[in-house]
C-alpha cells in the first residue's frame, strides 16, 4: 500500500489498483491522476479540503465514487449539483466502512476551535487499514489503543499552536509522522515547524517523514 502526499490536507492512497483521496482542497495542484479511485473522504466542509473543481476532475474519471463526509459537508456537495456524482454518505465518529478494498474507521467530530467568536463545524478523522494511517482531519481527536503506522499532523492552521501538534503525537506515539497542512507556511516557516515536529516524534520513538507534493511512502 503507497501514500503519496499532496500539497497541503490532500493525501492519495493506493492498494492492489485502488485509490483512496482523502481532502482534496484548494490549496493542491489540479487532481489529473486519479484512475481507479473507489472512495473519497472528507474531513469536513471548508474549501481547503474539498472543492467542487477537485470533486469533478476525480468524478470525471470515476463516476459514482462514494464520498464520505460529515452531515453538513455532505450538504454543500450534494448542493453543488456535481456531473457524474454518486453517493454522498454521512459520516461519524464510531462508524466504519469496507470500501473498495479499503477499510476505514472514523473518529472525532467537531473542528479545532478557531475563535470563540466562530461556530465550530462538524469534522471527522479517518483511520485507514486499522492504523495504516490515521489523519485527524482539523482536529486532535485520534483512536485510543490502536497502533498507528503513520499519523498526519498538521504543521499549520488559523486555528492551532505547534505546542498542540507536538502535544499530539507525543500521545498517540506513532511509528512515523508525516507533516501535512502547511500550504500557508512560507519556506522558513514549514522548516522551523517541521523542525518542531520532528523534536517530538523523536520523544516519542517516531521517525518524521517530510514527504514534499507527490512523493510517496510505503505503508505497512
Amino acid at each position: 500500500m503507497r501514500l503519496t502526499k499532496l500539497e497541503h490536507a490532500a493525501l492519495s492512497i493506493e492498494k492492489s489498483g485502488s485509490r483512496l483521496f482523502i481532502d482534496p482542497g484548494k490549496f493542491t495542484t489540479p487532481i489529473t491522476e486519479a484512475a481507479g479511485t473507489v472512495a473519497i473522504v472528507i474531513t469536513h466542509e471548508h474549501d481547503d479540503h474539498w472543492t467542487p473543481e477537485q470533486l469533478t476532475r476525480i468524478l470525471a474519471r470515476n463516476p459514482k465514487t462514494p464520498i464520505f463526509t460529515t452531515p453538513s459537508a455532505a450538504e454543500k456537495i450534494i448542493a453543488a449539483d456535481l456531473p457524474d456524482i454518486g453517493e454522498v454518505i454521512d459520516v461519524s465518529a464510531g462508524e466504519s466502512v469496507l470500501v473498495g478494498g479499503f477499510d476505514l474507521a472514523f473518529f472525532g467530530g467537531e473542528h479545532a476551535v478557531i475563535h470563540s467568536s466562530i461556530p465550530r463545524i462538524e469534522n471527522v478523522g479517518v483511520l485507514v487499514e486499522h492504523g495504516a494511517l490515521y489523519y485527524g482531519g482539523d482536529a486532535y481527536s485520534a483512536p485510543e489503543g490502536v497502533d498507528i503506522d503513520v499519523l498526519a499532523v498538521c504543521a499549520n492552521a488559523p486555528w492551532m499552536r505547534i505546542a498542540e501538534s507536538m502535544d499530539y503525537i507525543e500521545r498517540v506515539r506513532p511509528k512515523r509522522v508525516l507533516p501535512v497542512h502547511e500550504m500557508l507556511l512560507a519556506k522558513v516557516g514549514k522548516t522551523l515547524a517541521t523542525t518542531r515536529l520532528r523534536e517530538s516524534a523523536e520523544r516519542a520513538g517516531a521517525l518524521l517523514v517530510d514527504l514534499q507534493p507527490f512523493e510517496t511512502l510505503e505503508l505497512d
